[in-house]
């Protein structure tokens, strides 16, 4: 029998929404979307965040999908996962077919710096791994470098959650910089579509989706990724 296909997926540790006294995290359906998808397609999914342990959940979107069955199902199972999350020096990363980006604003703020996590990511991708993100997920990838020294980005078409969403939520002032403009920078091909539209690009092997109804979208391409691999 073959070995299950294993998923990591990255998560936040950061809770505070900037300066604006609110809390974030991770967005829910932005994990409990793709969780679905991969574990339906028989897939293993694990958590990793910079700091291991508990990765908060953005209180905000279990409010706003209380009636969405798929994340109410994730609060009830698989959720308990995101409690005790691994630390980047805990992974094995020679195990991860795939390497998931999960959003949330929580991400802006612990995952641009984060070296260790965009090293993991380098070693996957360059390995032969899918590298995937949602939202503001994407800026996982700010940090990645390739060993030739160029950003994981250059010359890739993504998506994230844009600058006009951004503004859209009344949030541009609490980033600690914008994400499309970032990747822009970066010499990504930035691809976006209107606000909260299903966007998902793919670009080789790295996978992006720009909003939360992108999320199963994009999951669902990755999983048609790895079975035609």
């Amino acid at each position: 029998m073959a070995a299950k296909i294993r998923v990591l997926t990255v998560v936040t540790n950061h809770a505070d929404l900037g300066n604006t006294g609110k809390k974030t995290g991770w967005y829910l359906p932005e994990v409990a979307h793709p969780y679905d998808v991969f574990v339906k397609a028989g897939f293993e999914v694990d958590f990793v965040s910079p700091q291991g342990g508990q990765a908060p959940m953005d209180p905000g979107s279990a409010e706003a999908f209380k009636d969405d069955p798929v994340c109410q199902a994730f609060l009830k199972s698989g959720a308990e996962k995101l409690k005790t999350t691994m630390t980047p020096s805990q992974v094995d990363i020679s195990k991860y077919k795939v390497i998931f980006y999960a959003g949330g604003h929580g991400p802006m703020f612990d995952l641009p710096n984060n070296m260790e996590i965009a090293n993991l990511c380098t070693k996957a991708y360059e390995a032969g791994a899918i590298v995937s993100a949602v939202c503001h997920g994407t800026v996982g990838l700010v940090p990645v470098k390739l060993s030739n020294g160029d950003s994981i980005v250059k010359g890739q078409t993504v998506t994230s959650f844009t600058n006009a969403e951004e503004e859209f939520m009344k949030l541009t002032e609490a980033m600690p910089f914008l994400l499309e403009t970032k990747l822009r920078e970066l010499g990504a091909n930035f691809v976006g579509a209107a606000n909260f539209q299903v966007n998902v690009q793919t670009s080789g092997r790295i996978v992006t989706g720009q909003n939360p109804p992108s999320a199963s979208p994009m999951a669902e391409k990755i999983v048609s990724l790895v079975k035609a691999a």
